[in-house]
């Protein structure tokens, strides 16, 4: 008999294509791109790259040329070409190569309307596997030792729910569940959300820093500030929610800024800068070894929940990984890799 697939086919297997956004055909061509991106509710970091690769094409292409050249005037093997050179002269790492790839397939199909090219014969960046980072749990009290409040508190959230950095600072007011003892990640890695516990030990860090981010919001409303950011769907059926407590972030920044998009002034998070800064200079501090990051705390969490016997998929969901595979990683750092096989050295 054979055996059970490991998971279902992707939903976009049984999707209808989607139809196609056609551009303002006045506007200049990044324009164009940054138009069919926000109709197309694309995350801002998303914008961000994948404006940065196709400006890249665009210069690859005017190098190749001697001159400005649409890329509809490109010649065919271009596209190729550019992400060839990116493997070889550039020395990308594979996930950077394939974000340069989704980029231009974007700028082709969505933008430009036209089939991408072959690419058979592309040079392929090689895909390297890495061991992560993982500190030891009296490494990591030393690491807290340093930090200095309120980054402290933060650092520790990092570590006892398994956030990435960015998920962490996106908290709202109404993520934190006291009573369930349950974090709620909205909007996470491809745009899922899922839950993860909230620690004993930093309920009542927490509830100070709520009090903290309720003065800041306070004075926001005293002020008559605009809200904060609020998913555009959200931000147009519920005008009012981004002036809401429930809504406003757990770790409000100190100074309002400019919103990149639409260039109003309000309140953002902390700005994920700091959070590396501190953590930099607390592991300095604190004498580490190891380089330590805000993500290597991730690593922590989950290499320290597999050590004490938690199981896999249960850590799979906590991490919020797609497939089991990708929570396996962790199994290689394990305090006794091997299930505690002894070395032959020792006897």
């Amino acid at each position: 008999m054979n055996p059970q697939p490991d998971r279902f086919p992707q939903p976009d297997t049984f999707r209808r294509p989607r139809e196609r956004i056609v551009p303002n055909p006045k506007l200049r061509l990044i324009d164009q791109c940054r138009e069919v991106l926000r109709l197309r509710h694309m995350a801002w970091r998303t914008e961000e790259a994948y404006l940065g690769w196709i400006r890249r094409y665009l210069r690859f292409c005017r190098d190749r040329h001697g001159s400005w050249v649409h890329p509809k005037d490109c010649d065919p093997g271009m596209l190729r070409e550019f992400l060839s050179d990116l493997a070889v002269r550039g020395g990308v790492s594979a996930s950077t190569q394939n974000q340069a790839l989704n980029a231009l397939v974007f700028l082709h199909r969505e933008v430009l309307g036209l089939e991408v090219a072959e690419l058979d014969g592309m040079e392929r960046a090689r895909r390297r596997h890495r061991i992560p980072v993982v500190l030891g749990r009296e490494e990591v009290r030393r690491l807290f030792g340093a930090l200095e409040p309120p980054m402290d508190v933060f650092g520790r959230l990092l570590y006892g729910t398994g956030l990435r950095l960015v998920e962490a600072l996106r908290l709202r007011i109404q993520d934190v569940d006291f009573p369930g003892r349950i974090v709620v990640v909205r909007g996470g890695k491809g745009d899922k959300d899922r839950r993860t516990m909230l620690p004993e030990t930093l309920v009542e860090p927490l509830r100070l820093q709520m009090e903290e981010a309720r003065r800041v919001w306070q004075k926001d409303r005293e002020e008559k500030q605009p809200g904060v950011w609020l998913p555009e769907a959200l931000e147009r059926k519920y005008p009012s929610a981004s002036t809401s407590w429930n809504w406003f972030w757990l770790w409000p920044s100190r100074e309002a800024g400019k919103d990149p998009r639409t260039g109003r002034v309000r309140r953002h998070h902390l700005l994920e800068r700091n959070v590396q800064v501190a953590v930099r200079k607390a592991a300095l501090q604190a004498g580490l070894e190891k380089p330590a990051t805000p993500h290597v705390l991730r690593h922590c969490f989950a290499t320290h929940l597999l050590e004490a016997g938690t199981d896999i998929r249960t850590v799979q969901d906590l991490l919020g990984h797609a497939h089991v595979t990708t929570t396996q990683i962790y199994t290689h750092v394990l305090s006794k890799p091997g299930m505690g096989v002894r070395s032959p050295l020792d006897g």
